[in-house]
């Protein structure tokens, strides 16, 4: 009996959990990868902690998806935190929940546990092919790659794209595959930046003084969204953790209306009234500095935030003060580009998709991961997600071809 062949197109999370699925139900797999080694983004991603999941309440894990939940459910009912954290103990890699609800590695390195996932991919039968960029398809409808050695083609009973978007482009996800696929006439949406910062118009004295510093704690709101974080001031604007989840808000108002408006509770802990209370003892020979230093303990780029929205007048008047500090409004006029950002929006529309994740107009081709139209704040959020459409587009693949169910993955 003849094996059938699964082609993944990609070596990210989702093309590795991809092949990982289609081959333990016993197809011969071969993954292709247009860089050196495989997993770059996924090392990328663990240089400051691999963030694997998140341990908040699956229906509030379900919650941070939007509008997109209902497209995603399926995928995560199967492979979500819970068992991403099961998968990974099954590699040998413990891990725990910090004190935000974020899901680690016990020793946070994103290495180990990529090697172990690649000898159990092996183990497996899955073939490796790197410095292989996928180009389409030939004359012949075989899967077309550009290789050192030159064009090359391959045959396949199914193939799972999983190419990422166009973040961080240099590790692979350039996005080349849109062209591609339109031309074969499946809908893409215009890929968009996600997980990212942006463009405020600073002061060349405030840009030069306080860019690369962070501010926090502080508590932004926009669009009638708030989140509690930090970010850092940039040369261009902002850019961190405590914007990203209005990533999505600000970079649709700014696409609407020019300009998106961000508003800063820089003293997230204290109240107008407290404030106003402090601010309005008498400063006598202070500063303005030296008197937001001792009444409410601002300094630093707080305070040159608080001098950047403020007029002379409204710096003098404790009410205002006040006000400015517990709501501080920046316009924001542009996100930075999208090979900065952590992660793209648009994609692969939902509606030319089957349920098992293969584009209805090309029978046996089946997408997977960040090419889908969704996104998602950081947290672990991206990478579970990655991984559960990544198995499920395995297992649709498998399903196509007739392979008989096997147990869970390990």
């Amino acid at each position: 009996m003849t094996v059938p062949v699964v082609a993944v197109v990609g070596g990210g999370p989702a093309g590795l959990m991809a092949a990982e699925a289609a081959a333990i139900r016993g197809a011969a797999v071969h993954l292709f990868d247009t860089m050196p080694s495989v997993g770059r983004k996924f090392l990328m991603a663990g240089k400051s902690g691999l963030n694997l999941t998140h341990a908040e309440p699956y229906p509030d894990f379900l919650g941070r998806f939007g509008e997109r939940r209902d497209r995603l459910v399926t995928a995560l009912d199967r492979f979500g935190p819970a068992a991403v954290r099961a998968w990974a103990n099954g590699l040998g890699i413990e891990t725990f929940v910090g004190s935000s609800g974020r899901v680690f590695p016990a020793d946070f390195k994103a290495a180990p546990l990529l090697r172990a996932w690649l000898r159990r991919l092996r183990g497996a039968g899955v073939r490796f092919h790197v410095r292989h960029r996928w180009t389409g398809w030939d004359a012949g409808g075989y899967l077309a790659f550009d290789t050192e050695d030159g064009l090359s083609s391959f045959a396949a009973d199914a193939t799972i794209l999983a190419l990422g978007g166009a973040s961080w482009p240099k590790l692979g996800s350039d996005g080349r595959w849109v062209e591609i696929l339109r031309q074969k006439g499946v809908p893409v949406r215009p890929l968009l930046p996600a997980n990212c910062g942006f463009d405020v118009d600073w002061s060349e004295h405030f840009r030069e003084r306080f860019a690369g510093q962070p501010v926090k704690p502080a508590v932004l709101t926009a669009e009638g969204a708030s989140h509690r974080g930090e970010f850092v001031v940039t040369a261009t604007g902002i850019e961190g953790s405590g914007v990203y989840p209005l990533s999505a808000k600000l970079r649709d108002r700014i696409a609407a209306d020019g300009a998106a408006t961000l508003t800063l509770d820089l003293l997230p802990d204290h109240s107008t009234d407290r404030l106003a209370c402090a601010l309005s003892q008498p400063r006598r020979s202070r500063s303005l500095a030296e008197h937001l230093r001792r009444t409410v303990g601002i300094t630093g780029v707080k305070a040159g935030l608080l001098r950047e929205r403020s007029s002379p007048v409204e710096l003098a008047d404790p009410a205002v003060l006040a006000q400015r500090l517990k709501c501080l409004e920046l316009t924001v006029v542009a996100p930075r580009p999208i090979g900065e950002a952590i992660s793209s929006a648009g994609g692969l529309v939902w509606d030319d998709l089957s349920e098992d994740l293969m584009i209805k107009s090309l029978p046996g081709i089946f997408a997977a991961g960040e090419m889908l139209d969704w996104e998602v704040t950081t947290g672990g959020y991206l990478l579970t997600t990655c991984f559960a459409l990544g198995k499920q587009a395995g297992e649709g693949a498998a399903d196509w071809l007739g392979l008989p169910p096997v147990a869970q993955l390990p």
